[in-house]
């Protein structure tokens, strides 16, 4: 098993007037070179903030304060911001949840397609067109040659994106970070994006950290799972274990609340929101709206995560 990028015990923060505010506990992540690893949460648990740690694109108010990040064994954050720039979008690859926001619209797609093999690889202009007619023909976006004169208007939300990963594809990307990438797509767009991403998986090898919210689409597509909550690590394993035998109470609550087409079932909300990171809870972050919170236990003790079953790990002390 060879571990392409390792997270080690990271700590983030965000500067404020008077304090620093963590985001960020103690987070572990392991990524095994050709699977799709997913960090799932709801909105506001630090699944983009471990993102952006990854290929050095925090907001101005964050710093990491302890811990390592090691891709392929070296650690990101002691690169200087050229050899940073020079690993983004060559060796690690973004598709950001809007691609509307990604490409820019003075420009044709053949035009910026172009850009970025250049700008890695030192190619012609003859060699990079080449190059990027192969990637679109890669992602099947059909009459590749005519259409790398289109602007990115003349696309829809799914085209868009089939080029961003066609970016990520045309400098050969060991590692692509997937942040909600379907998130703006209907649902019969969405499956296609995440098929085309599971593709590239198995025929280049390549490793995805795939971000998302939606356990429906994690279940279909992921290898392992990763469940963050409030900058937490909350529970860690592969896949098939993660569903039948899911141990924390906020992914079986995470699960509960998906839409069902039975309409004996009532949707299941979880109650509350996760917490702001200037919000002060001591014990387990999640337990002010656990189910399962036992009062002079969840809400004093910070529960660690621990291997409850074979490679099955949580941050529970009721389980």
């Amino acid at each position: 098993m060879e571990n392409i990028l390792e997270i080690k015990n990271l700590n983030l923060f965000f500067k404020g007037e008077n304090e620093d505010y963590q985001a960020l506990y103690d987070v572990n992540l392991s990524l095994e070179k050709g699977k799709i690893h997913t960090l799932v949460g709801e909105s506001g648990c630090g699944k983009s903030m471990t993102a952006m740690s990854i290929i050095g694109l925090l907001p101005k108010k964050a710093f990491i304060k302890s811990g390592e990040i090691l891709f392929n064994g070296e650690n990101l954050l002691n690169y200087k911001p050229s050899e940073m720039r020079n690993l983004r979008g060559n060796k690690i690859a973004l598709i950001p949840q809007d691609p509307m926001t990604s490409l820019n619209p003075l420009y044709t797609i053949g035009n910026q397609l172009v850009e970025a093999i250049q700008a890695h690889s030192k190619v012609t202009q003859r060699q990079a067109l080449r190059k990027a007619r192969e990637v679109m023909d890669l992602v099947k976006i059909p009459d590749s040659k005519n259409k790398l004169n289109f602007y990115p208007h003349e696309f829809s939300g799914g085209m868009k994106q089939r080029i961003i990963i066609a970016m990520a594809l045309s400098c050969n990307a060991e590692l692509i970070i997937a942040d909600e990438p379907t998130t703006a797509l209907d649902v019969t767009i969405q499956k296609q994006i995440m098929d085309l991403i599971s593709e590239i998986k198995q025929e280049f090898d390549t490793t995805v950290l795939l971000i998302s919210h939606d356990l429906a689409l994690v279940s279909n597509y992921a290898d392992t799972v990763n469940v963050m909550y409030s900058g937490h690590i909350v529970e860690q394993a592969e896949r098939r274990e993660f569903f039948q035998n899911m141990k924390h109470p906020y992914s079986i609550a995470l699960l509960n609340s998906l839409p069902t087409t039975n309409p004996a079932l009532k949707l299941k909300t979880i109650t509350g929101a996760p917490p702001s990171i200037q919000e002060k809870i001591s014990g387990c972050k999640f337990h002010p709206r656990c189910n399962l919170c036992e009062h002079g236990l969840c809400d004093i003790e910070s529960p660690k995560l621990e291997e409850k079953t074979s490679e099955h790990f949580a941050a529970c002390l009721r389980v």
